[in-house]
Order: C-alpha cells, then sequence, then structure tokens
C-alpha cells in the first residue's frame, strides 16, 4: 500500500512538471504586448492633446486673474529670474519636478486653469503638454512666456532670437510623405496604457528641455539631417523649410503616425514654436526622437510674418505689467 501511495504521489510530481513546463513553454511563444500601439489607443480615448485648440492663453488674461483663486500660476525659470521678477502669487517650481508637484503639492482639480509660464513660451508648452497627457485638463501654457510680461524680459528671449537670416530661403514645393512604416519601440516593462504613459512621462520629466531643442541655422545647414514638419495649414503657409512635410494640425496627428520616421531626428515647427512644443510632447511621449525649431518660423523670417499678418513677435506683443521683484 505504502509504495502504491508513493508511485502514485511520483506520479503527481512529474505531472505537474510537465504541465509547468509546457505552460512556460507556450506563454513563451506567446508575443507581449506592442507598448507603443496601447499607449496610442490609450491616449487617443483619454488625453490626446492634439485634437483641438492647443491651450495658450494670453498674458492679459492671467493679468486680469492675479488675484482670482481659481488661477495658478507657475513660473518654470531659474530661481535667479524668478527673483530678479515674476508674477505676483506665482510659484516658482522646476520643471524637472513638475509631475511630483502636480501629484504631492497642489491639488490641480481645485483650479479652473493652471498656467505654466517660463521665458518664450516654448518650454513652458512643451511641460503644459507632457502634463495634460498626464491627465491634468485644466493646464495651459501663456504665449511668448515673460517676454509677454515686460520689455526686459522680452529682451532676454523673444528679441534677441527673431531674424531673417533665411527668409530667402524658403520653399514653396510640397515634399510627399512616406509610406507608412515601422514605429517607435517602447520598453517601459509595463502592459497597460497608463503605466506605460506614467513610466515614459517619469524619464521625459527628468530630461531638461534644452535636450529638444533645434536651431534654424542648423537646419538650414543640414536640412537632411533632420525630417522636418510644418505643423501648419498649408493654405496659410507663406513658405517653408527645405525639404518640410505639412502636417494638418486641423487633424489628428496621429492619423499620419506611421508616416513619421522612427530611426530619425524630427524636428516640429510653426509660426512661434508654441504649439510645435506640445506636437513635441506628444511625439516623444510616443518614443520619437523629436526636437522643437526654436522660436519658430519667426526665428528665420520675422519680417515676412509681419507682413502677411501671421504669428509674428513684435513690440506690440509686450506689455509693461507688474512684477515682484
Amino acid at each position: 500500500m505504502k509504495k502504491q501511495s508513493f508511485f502514485v504521489f511520483v506520479i503527481l510530481i512529474l505531472t505537474t512538471s510537465l504541465f509547468s513546463n509546457f505552460s512556460a513553454a507556450t506563454n513563451a511563444c506567446i508575443d507581449p504586448p506592442d507598448e507603443f500601439e496601447t499607449l496610442v489607443k490609450y491616449l487617443e480615448e483619454n488625453n490626446n492633446i492634439i485634437k483641438g485648440e492647443l491651450p495658450i492663453i494670453m498674458a492679459s488674461e492671467v493679468k486680469d486673474n492675479m488675484k482670482n483663486p481659481k488661477y495658478h500660476v507657475i513660473d518654470i525659470r531659474t530661481e535667479s529670474w524668478f527673483q530678479y521678477g515674476h508674477i505676483k502669487g506665482a510659484a516658482n517650481v522646476k520643471a524637472e519636478t513638475l509631475l511630483t508637484y502636480f501629484e504631492t503639492k497642489i491639488k490641480p482639480a481645485d483650479f479652473d486653469k493652471i498656467v505654466l509660464v517660463c521665458y518664450s513660451g516654448q518650454s513652458a508648452a512643451y511641460y503644459a503638454g507632457l502634463l495634460k497627457l498626464a491627465g491634468y485638463p485644466n493646464v495651459a501654457s501663456m504665449k511668448w512666456g515673460m517676454s509677454a510680461w515686460r520689455e526686459d524680459f522680452a529682451n532676454n528671449a523673444w528679441n534677441k532670437n527673431i531674424s531673417n537670416d533665411f527668409a530667402s530661403k524658403i520653399e514653396s514645393t510640397e515634399k510627399e510623405k512616406q509610406v507608412k512604416g515601422e514605429h517607435p519601440i517602447l520598453k517601459t516593462g509595463k502592459t497597460e496604457g497608463k503605466d506605460i504613459l506614467k513610466a515614459r512621462l517619469e524619464e521625459l520629466f527628468a530630461k531638461p528641455y534644452n535636450e529638444y531643442i533645434v536651431k534654424s541655422t542648423d537646419v538650414f545647414q543640414n536640412p537632411a539631417n533632420y525630417y522636418i514638419v510644418n505643423y501648419w495649414d498649408q493654405t496659410k503657409c507663406q513658405g517653408h523649410l527645405p525639404g518640410a512635410l505639412h502636417y494638418n494640425p486641423e487633424a489628428s496627428l496621429t492619423n499620419d503616425l506611421l508616416t513619421l520616421p522612427a530611426k530619425e531626428k524630427i524636428v516640429v515647427y510653426e509660426t512661434t514654436g508654441q504649439k510645435a512644443a506640445y506636437v513635441v510632447a506628444y511625439l516623444n511621449v510616443l518614443g520619437y526622437n523629436t526636437g522643437n525649431l526654436a522660436y519658430g518660423e519667426n526665428s528665420f523670417m520675422n519680417n515676412l510674418l509681419k507682413e502677411k499678418g501671421s504669428d509674428a513677435f513684435t513690440k506690440k506683443e509686450i506689455n509693461m505689467y507688474p512684477v515682484v521683484e
């Protein structure tokens, strides 16, 4: 009887072992979920910031709401520039700590608007884009940054970066989009869309915005080094960078995602670099290697934008609003 019981016990052990090995082998043959596709689907269903009007507000609106407790201004400039002069009531927060600030320091839902402010409006738009992707719909960026608040701030940013150096080199010939191809490979190790997004956001917040700046001189001198995206309605375009392709902001960029190269440097631009910054945030979350053309078209054809009544930075954009020093 003891021998029979021992024999049954051995059979059970062997059967369990064989079943476990078979299950492991079967699971090994199943491909893991595609993180890119999972993340795209999640953003499409939840908080795709590329659809609709991008949240860029004027300095006048911020000034009119300085005493409004439902408005919260976050200044992401350096502490020294913040101390030099800032909007009354603004909080000085380092860009890399913004996600933590939203999660632990404030209750974002308590505010009607949370406005990010920087030097020119570009880095604020980039980080506002990341925060909106994180699920904070009431985040916005202030147009032109502190350059719109007072002239000395404008002299430190916009006034010294606008130019007309390459206005004569713009083109009107439209380049064909490439056929749909591969997409970036994400390796966060997560399987759920919200978890993949969180991992991507944590990685991107840890990187300084200046890593995503591309200067117009570099693009004009070496256009072959970039896949150039003109994020602008082609019918309103005054001309574009050599080799650029138009992607219409009225439609979801997601429809054209797979026409973007997964292994090339992408540079996005429009008139100011501020709408482009939101697009750069979106594409970088998805794993594309994307940069923003600093100061947009204003960096190489400011006068032409003025002549055509387009979004040019001029003296009329500069106010003389009060600051705390």
